[in-house]
């Protein structure tokens, strides 16, 4: 009876304790690690990229919180004799909004993301971009702690305006991108720090 008393009373204790995590006022410090591989079977073309990305917010309400991020992304596509590299500078602020329970708790984020890099070919740098775009992802957040959240989650609907210089000959363009993007393989994963 005793063993049970126990158990019931630290349940309850961590029930409470955990609920705290997303309430107005309070502070989270975080950050997000991804990284991918792709290879073409059969050839020699591969990609890997990978991104960290330090972030703050603050909630404004109850489950709606308000923050930034600021990162580095590196990219590399190899074909054979051509590599090609990518190194970014990203920052993006955002509004998040949860709903759960204590535990688990399922979010969606709208970002504005934004980065400024350069293109190397072979270590000649051959491009200087600039992105700027909305995203909205839909991740799930597990509060093992009250101070602590350990996040997973994925692109989701983005749109993207990537302007492109050509250092040699000065040109520049302008692409533009919409889609869905639910990989599944190359996940965000992140931890925050709630205060």
């Amino acid at each position: 009876m005793r063993k049970l008393f126990l158990t019931l009373t630290a349940a309850v204790a961590l029930t409470f304790a955990a609920n705290a995590q997303t309430e107005k006022g309070k502070l989270f410090l975080g950050g997000s690690v991804g990284y991918n591989y792709n290879k073409v079977n059969g050839t020699e073309q591969s990609t890997q990229g990978f991104n960290i990305t330090p972030s703050i917010g603050y909630f404004i309400s109850d489950n709606f919180a308000i923050g930034t991020s600021v990162g580095y992304g590196y990219s590399k596509a190899s074909d054979g004799d051509l590599d090609r590299k990518y190194n970014t500078i990203n920052v993006a602020p955002f509004a998040r909004a949860y709903k759960g329970n204590e535990t688990f708790k399922f979010f969606g984020q709208l970002s504005a993301p934004m980065s400024w890099g350069n293109v190397k070919e072979n270590g000649t740098k051959t491009q200087t971009v600039a992105h700027y775009g909305a995203q909205l992802s839909p991740g799930i957040a597990f509060f093992p702690h009250k101070n602590v959240g350990l996040e997973l989650s994925v692109r989701g609907l983005y749109y993207g305006n990537d302007r492109i210089k050509d250092e040699n000959s000065g040109a520049k363009s302008i692409q533009n991108s919409f889609g869905l993007a639910s990989d599944f393989f190359a996940p965000q994963l992140g931890v925050q720090f709630y205060f």
